[in-house]
């Protein structure tokens, strides 16, 4: 069978098709907005770059920086169409399956030439806010309904997103619910993970902007400086915003905070392993990737559960805290006091969650389970 992802560059991405390595597939990567950039991660996978510009002329990265509105005329006739390459593509390769990855930039955009090849099955992968937040958005959501019933099957990463592709009009096979980069290998990440007794890390995801509320957070843990004083407080995965607040707070005068922009993924694998609890907080996700990094790395999980996703995977003082208002100050900080002072809940919740969720993410039985469902499509293709 040859399967034609689209995608653009992305580690979710590169993880989630690694797990077709070795099995007898023709995979085809069209990378949709073309980094022009060779990944050995998956250097099984035929990779199509390279291919949006006609001409790479000099400085054409700092003419795009310094000069954007230049950039979009001399694009005018530089750029390649998306759509009459991936024609192009389609009738060169002749794919059995396509398989696009969010649905506003490589599902939508692929609508008109997949209409040209009914007879293509087509899956759908649905990753964080692609659904939740962009089915807002009248543009976005004009071009959802018009694309998921032509789509033939789909993959989400929480129940929440294939209930929202049906109220729009997925009218196929939904395959099920996986991390949206796979499962984690245990000896990797095993190999990093400290005793619970000599944890002192309360780790906080930096991400601030669209969807990311990390700021929140920041103004509940400046509430609670006398309760964390013994604790070292990390956040990572910083923006430039993030920064600028914490040196125009009292936050700056913390010696126990530290603030870190993006982070390589063995460092924060590190960190996780000496963290005793996770916060993350956002206004639209899926089930994120870093919250069950987080549970298979035994720390306990604060997180924000837009459109019910969270608790798909976390029940509330059970095997976790969940922040039902990621703006709620108030809330966040006697949640994180909570987790703080009841050690009992901590314990519990950790030992649940490394009992009963943890196996289920194990990358070899994932893995297996997806190679199952694209079986599947194998077999349904005439």
């Amino acid at each position: 069978m040859k399967i034609l992802m689209l995608s653009i560059f992305a580690p979710h991405f590169f993880n989630w098709t690694e797990q077709l390595k070795d099995s007898g597939y023709e995979v085809y990567w069209f990378d949709i907005f073309d980094s022009n950039t060779r990944v050995e991660q998956i250097d099984f996978v035929e990779q199509i770059i390279g291919w949006r510009y006609k001409w790479n002329y000099p400085c054409r990265y700092r003419l795009k920086k310094n000069a954007p509105a230049l950039t979009g005329f001399i694009n005018i006739f530089n750029e390649r169409d998306f759509q009459k390459h991936l024609e192009k593509q389609i009738e060169k390769i002749e794919p059995d399956v396509i398989h696009s990855f969010v649905m506003y930039l490589s599902g939508v955009p692929a609508l008109p030439v997949m209409k040209k090849f009914p007879h293509i099955k087509w899956v759908y992968s649905s990753w964080g806010s692609d659904m939740y937040y962009y089915q807002r958005q009248p543009e976005h959501l004009e071009g959802m309904r018009k694309t998921l019933p032509y789509m033939d099957y789909m993959f989400a990463d929480c129940q929440r997103d294939y209930n929202l592709a049906k109220s729009h009009g997925f009218k196929g096979k939904f395959m099920g619910v996986f991390p949206g980069g796979g499962g984690f290998d245990s000896k990797v990440f095993d190999s990093y993970i400290k005793r619970q007794e000599s944890r002192n890390i309360i780790l906080i995801k930096g991400y601030q902007g669209l969807h990311g509320k990390c700021i929140s957070v920041l103004e509940a843990v400046q509430k609670l400086e006398k309760y964390l004083k013994s604790y070292s407080i990390v956040v990572f995965g910083a923006p430039q915003e993030v920064f600028e607040y914490v040196e125009t707070r009292s936050l700056k005068d913390f010696t126990n905070l530290q603030v870190y922009g993006k982070i390589p993924q063995q460092k924060l694998i590190e960190l996780m392993g000496q963290s005793l609890i996770y916060i993350g907080n956002s206004s639209s996700d899926g089930i994120p990737n870093t919250l069950l990094e987080a549970i298979v790395m035994g720390i306990f999980p604060i997180q924000s559960n837009p459109g019910g996703a969270t608790a798909e995977i976390i029940e509330h003082k059970k095997n976790g805290l969940i922040i039902t208002n990621w703006e709620n100050i108030n809330e966040i900080s006697n949640l994180l006091l909570e987790a703080i002072k009841n050690q009992s809940l901590r314990e519990k919740a950790i030992t649940w969650n490394l009992i009963n969720v943890k196996p289920r993410l194990k990358r070899e039985e994932l893995k297996n389970k997806v190679l199952k469902k694209y079986k599947l499509i194998e077999s349904e293709i005439k």
